[in-house]
């Protein structure tokens, strides 16, 4: 039985709207890094995409996915760059460079695939997040489990430095950073001045460019 049968349905069906919607346009070519089953390939395509290409690991999720691309190649992202049609002008990593054993190569070789002024656009787990901290503080667990913020197929991890440190180093220029809506933690962080924010957020979004 491989990782990807003990996933819960719907693992590789999360469409991402909210990360669609903050892609600036025109999308122009896209590359979906990490497809799934391709909901976010359905929206990027509603949002206007004149070419989409995707990369997936797992070829039962290519499978399904595969409908929504112009060209898939389904392996690892290390090794499967090759095998798509660059330049790209937006490029997403969608909770997909923590499941790399080197996301840091991966980052750099997107640079050169993506067309003068490219967008990056990025989200990971938040490692400083406050759950986090606990388990490991209070329990004396890390807390892997099969899916979620501390995913058993997780091999790296990022705060908010470390996924702007290594998207720069790579050669993007950051443009944004940003997190999903805080809810039930919102009152806390307005209490604290936004000094608690790196300990409540799950994730981290950051949006970068190619140097023209």
């Amino acid at each position: 039985m491989s990782a990807s049968d003990l996933k819960p349905t719907g693992y590789y069906e999360n469409a991402r709207p909210d990360l669609v919607a903050a892609l600036p346009r025109p999308l122009g070519r896209v590359l979906d890094v990490g497809c799934g089953h391709g909901a976010v390939g359905h929206g990027l395509r509603a949002a206007g995409a004149s070419w989409l290409a995707g990369i997936e690991m797992q070829p039962s999720a290519a499978a399904v996915a595969e409908r929504h691309y112009d060209e898939l190649a389904v392996g690892a992202a290390e090794t499967e760059l090759d095998r798509l049609t660059p330049p790209f002008d937006t490029i997403c990593c969608y909770d997909v460079l923590e499941h790399m054993g080197d996301p840091y190569t991966v980052l750099r070789r997107l640079l050169d695939v993506g067309s003068p002024g490219a967008r990056l656009h990025v989200s990971v787990p938040n490692a400083r997040h406050l759950s986090l901290v606990y388990d490991l503080v209070i329990r004396g667990t890390f807390g892997y489990k099969e899916w979620g913020h501390r995913d058993s197929t997780h091999l790296r991890w990022f705060t908010r430095r470390d996924i702007v440190n290594a998207v720069e180093a790579a050669g993007w220029t950051e443009a944004r950073t940003s997190h999903p809506a805080l809810r039930r933690a919102a009152l806390l962080d307005r209490v604290s001045g936004g000094r608690t924010t790196e300990f409540l957020v799950g994730q981290w979004y950051v949006l970068a460019t190619k140097p023209a």
